[in-house]
Parts: structure tokens; sequence; C-alpha cells
């Protein structure tokens, strides 16, 4: 799973892919699930296919939720907060998840840019970040789902999405991130774990993720190649002022 990224400020996004230069909404550079962010999908409101930028919460809200934030964990005396942590999907049965299915079913797919992504590694017995760039230096491009929600007491309309997730555990380097599963008495083999991995969209793919057919998209969805990554130890984070620091004990629940 991935918890924080980096996004890439609209002139960057502009520079590399020829969008976002006059999007109005801002966002903070160093993300957190929750905060709102940036992605690209199909423009909505245009008869002819073309890409468009919209900032929106990293956090998928399902159809089905009765608040505006999903809820990562539940809020004391909350009794209508719903328990989901939507910023990642796992891939496998995608179809048949409650709060990712329908954007699934209807082609809701997006691209969300990214200078990097961060995983930790819990090779040294602690958590030490690791940071992950392209080798060519571009921007990730990283597959997603998309969806929006109407606030019927606000008459707010929410956009949202999620990363798309796959099982990393035959990855040369993915399969190193993320704390070991423990066992009562020992560590679960490599098999039965489940180290995941965010999955990349090519840029001469873009078009057709944004357009083809579910079942075209779904021969899309594949680990990053090794030699496309540069990995390394991630600079130390400072916690953003008035923000919970997410780590690698959030869970990713099955939704």
């Amino acid at each position: 799973m991935c918890t924080r990224y980096i996004s890439p400020e609209d002139r960057e996004i502009e520079a590399a892919w020829h969008i976002g230069a006059r999007t109005p909404e801002r966002w903070v550079r160093s993300m957190r699930p929750l905060y709102m962010g940036p992605f690209m999908r199909r423009a909505r409101d245009v008869t002819e296919y073309e890409r468009e930028l919209v900032v929106g919460q990293w956090g998928l809200i399902p159809a089905f939720s009765p608040n505006h934030i999903p809820q990562t964990k539940p809020r004391k005396g909350d009794t209508k907060g719903i328990l989901l942590s939507t910023f990642n999907a796992r891939f496998a049965g995608i179809e048949k998840k409650p709060a990712f299915k329908d954007a699934w079913a209807h082609g809701r797919r997006c691209i969300i840019p990214a200078v990097n992504f961060d995983e930790p590694n819990w090779e040294s017995g602690k958590n030490e970040w690791w940071r992950f760039g392209r080798a060519d230096g571009r921007l990730w491009g990283l597959a997603g789902l998309w969806s929006n929600w109407l606030d019927y007491e606000t008459e707010i309309m929410w956009e949202s999405y999620t990363m798309l997730t796959l099982n990393a555990n035959l990855h040369p380097i993915m399969s190193r991130m993320h704390k070991p599963e423990i066992d009562k008495t020992t560590k679960k083999p490599l098999e039965v774990q489940d180290k995941r991995s965010v999955v990349a969209i090519e840029e001469h793919d873009f078009d057709r993720w944004l357009t083809c057919t579910p079942e075209e998209a779904r021969e899309m969805v594949e680990l990053i190649p090794a030699d496309r990554m540069i990995a390394a130890p991630a600079p130390v984070d400072v916690k953003p002022a008035g923000k919970k620091r997410m780590n690698d004990e959030e869970e990713e629940l099955p939704f």
C-alpha cells in the first residue's frame, strides 16, 4: 500500500503532459490520505475526447458513504462515520468490492501524477522510508479510480480518487517493502504474505487507460519493472503541522 507521495506542481504537470496550467485549485506537494491532490481523467463535460486535470480527495468516497470523508479510524462518538480505508484499492477482485466496483464497472479510471512515492522498509527491524522515482526522470502516472459524491446537506460535489495496488511478493524491490506479517511464533513465509505495489501507466498508454473497456484495462494492470525505478532511503520527513502522520500500521481494508 502507499500512504505518501510527492505531487508535482501544476507547472510540472503542464510541462510533462500539456495539461493543468489553468487549474484554479491548489494542493500540497507532500501528499497523505485524505489530502486534496490532482488526478487526470477523461473530461466529463465535452463531446469529443480530451483529458482534464481535477483536484479531489485522496481516499475514494463510495456512493453509499453517509459522510464526505471516509474514516480510516472511527472518531470518538461518531455513529455516522464508516470504517473505510479507500486511498488504496487492491486490484484482485475489484469488480466485487463495494467501495470500488461501481467506479471500475463504469470506466472511471484516472492517472495520478507523482514525482515519487514512498514505501516503508523494515529490513533493519524498524521502519525506514524508501523513495521511488522514475529512472528516466519523468513523472509517474499512477493508475487509479475516481468518483464524485454529492453532499445533500451542503450541496457540495466532492471529487475523490484511489490508487490501485497489486501483490508484489515476487517483485525484486517491492517485495522488500512493508512490515513483515508476524505469526505468533514465526514470520509468515513470503508466499502467504501480501506485499503491495502501486501500478504505473506509461505515457503512451494514458489515453488507452482513460478510454478503454474494463476488460482491456485489466490487461494493463501490472507491476512496475524494476529497471524503471530508482529506489533509495527517503529524506527524513517532518510531520505536517496539524496533521496526523500516516504510518505502516494503517490497515488497507479489503473493500
